[in-house]
């Protein structure tokens, strides 16, 4: 299960907004498996950013400088899917790296739709989809709680 903060749930569904339709991409920045903050990235696609997404190695490594700033690792990486389902592609697979959490964020029309998370097996034939939880902040930011999305949400 990934747990993301209701501020990094929130950048991730700002920047899937802010580019589309094309692809947008970023790093998932945390502990465990609770993601505090979504750092958006450039998508170095160019030409493909309409159905692809690539991160820079500078960008990488500027993901795991930020990281470290935090006391924090990299857990993984979120992109967006314009006008199409929050599942991984053929490419997605291709490029992805076990170990590491994939949230896509299905935008349609221009607005944030479904939102998961995806696990790449170790013998990279597959993904497994994982539950996403956006963690409810009150007050001055604290966790008060956590709120369920289900597979696809």
């Amino acid at each position: 299960m990934l747990t993301l903060t209701a501020g990094a749930d929130r950048g991730i569904r700002r920047h899937g907004r802010e580019t589309y339709p094309y692809e947008c991409c970023g790093a998932l920045i945390g502990s465990g498996e609770r993601v505090v903050e979504a750092l958006a990235l450039p998508n170095a696609a160019e030409k493909e950013a309409r159905r692809r997404f690539r991160v820079r190695p500078t960008d990488y490594l500027a993901a795991e400088r930020r990281a470290s700033e935090l006391g924090a690792g990299l857990l993984g990486f979120y992109h967006s899917h314009p006008d199409h389902p929050a599942r991984p592609s053929r490419y997605d697979l291709e490029h992805a790296w076990p170990g590491f959490a994939y949230v896509i964020v299905a935008v349609e029309r221009g607005e944030p739709a479904a939102l998961t998370s995806w696990r790449l097996r170790e013998d990279r034939s597959a993904f497994d989809e994982e539950t996403v939880t956006v963690a409810r902040e009150g007050g001055a930011g604290k966790r008060t709680g956590e709120t369920p999305c289900p597979p696809g949400f």
